[in-house]
């Protein structure tokens, strides 16, 4: 009890000199940075059907990177409605004919069917049954069986579960509710032996070959940034489309507030989040895909009223003008972004001038973080 009456006046105290210090930007200001960075995206992959080319192979390009940046583009289109965003993500579900990576209708893994989550969105704003007749027929498919384990690193929790929350809304029908908490509770609670979840530190091992024994060099254990984001920003995504009086909204909002208490005392003093959570000298530096993702969540928490103004709005605001000056390039390019990965070694360096393998995911968080930061109010 001392203990935690001690952290709290510290993170009290610490948002207070924070929030002298950094203000909310206009919304001006935010919608221009977010046109930079995303047209600087669309100008370099105008054609959104053409297939991703990198040395190993060529991926087609709904992938899950491609499928997290449509997700931020579809955020940016509700707060900056502009016809040739809505035209952008339509083309991109056209030319893949709202298929799923490589025409895998009846795949059970998480990243081919991230990019439902866009087409669930447009099918929403206008239903033609052709946007989702795939990505329903593969997450059926999987709900007529009886296994559960499917979402076996936290990745996946994204990918996936605001697939299962958006088709529940679309159809009034609860079965998917019922199915996507029972592989999330499996995931958190029994995956690897006694789940993915830390509850003690609030936070996850991205997969069951993190748990300890495993340690980080300092001896801690290892979170990943960008995986534990993942989580944070999937709460907040299945959280906007399951109805408040579902037997599955307190828990859901619980973990995403036991995780955001957690996330406010390990935030860098320049705003990042370092790529290994508890250990800052293991690759220790800026890094914007984890940052982005905890802002999102930071933000939506605050403009729902879930999370404490007084402590959350300084991180929240920190970390996107940390973001805003650290990592926008003039021409729109995002530096400081890890590329593809499972852990704080991937993708190694992380730089400012470094571009990433994929670009496209890490845009879309910030694109995310950026919309939720719009909504905000001093």
């Amino acid at each position: 009890m001392k203990n935690n009456l001690i952290l709290t006046i510290c993170i009290l105290f610490s948002a207070l000199n924070i929030s002298q210090a950094q203000k909310i930007p206009g919304k001006k200001k935010i919608l221009k940075v977010m046109e930079l960075t995303n047209n600087y995206f669309m100008q370099k992959w105008p054609d959104p059907g053409k297939p991703i080319v990198h040395p190993d192979r060529t991926r087609p390009a709904n992938i899950w990177t491609r499928a997290v940046y449509y997700e931020g583009l579809m955020a940016f289109y509700n707060i900056s409605p502009r016809k040739a965003y809505l035209n952008y993500a339509l083309d991109w579900g056209r030319k893949h004919n709202w298929g799923l990576r490589e025409g895998y209708t009846y795949t059970r893994d998480a990243d081919n069917q991230a990019c439902g989550q866009t087409y669930i969105d447009l099918f929403m704003m206008e239903q033609d049954p052709v946007k989702i007749a795939i990505i329903k027929a593969s997450v059926d498919s999987m709900m007529n069986t009886p296994r559960i384990n499917d979402w076996n690193w936290i990745d996946a929790i994204q990918m996936a579960m605001p697939v299962f929350a958006r088709l529940g809304f679309a159809f009034n029908d609860t079965s998917y509710y019922n199915r996507m908490f029972r592989m999330y509770t499996f995931t958190r609670n029994i995956q690897g032996g006694e789940g993915l979840f830390n509850q003690q530190d609030g936070l996850w091992w991205r997969d069951k070959s993190f748990i300890p024994p495993y340690t980080e060099p300092n001896g801690e254990d290892c979170y990943w940034s960008r995986g534990n984001g993942w989580v944070f920003a999937a709460l907040v995504r299945t959280l906007e489309f399951l109805p408040e009086d579902s037997p599955y909204y307190s828990s859901f909002l619980a973990d995403f507030k036991k995780m955001a208490a957690v996330l406010v005392y390990i935030q860098r003093k320049d705003g990042y989040w370092n790529v290994s959570l508890h250990d800052p000298t293991h690759f220790g530096g800026r890094e914007l895909s984890g940052t982005a993702l905890f802002t999102y969540g930071f933000a939506w928490g605050i403009n729902k009223g879930y999370l404490d103004k007084t402590i959350y709005l300084p991180v929240a605001v920190r970390a996107w003008n940390a973001m805003v000056k650290y990592s926008v390039h003039p021409d729109g390019m995002l530096g400081f972004v890890q590329g593809t990965g499972k852990e704080p070694k991937d993708s190694q360096p992380v730089a400012y001038d470094k571009l990433p393998n994929f670009e496209d995911f890490g845009l879309g968080c910030f694109l995310l973080a950026g919309s939720e930061i719009y909504k905000l109010k001093p």
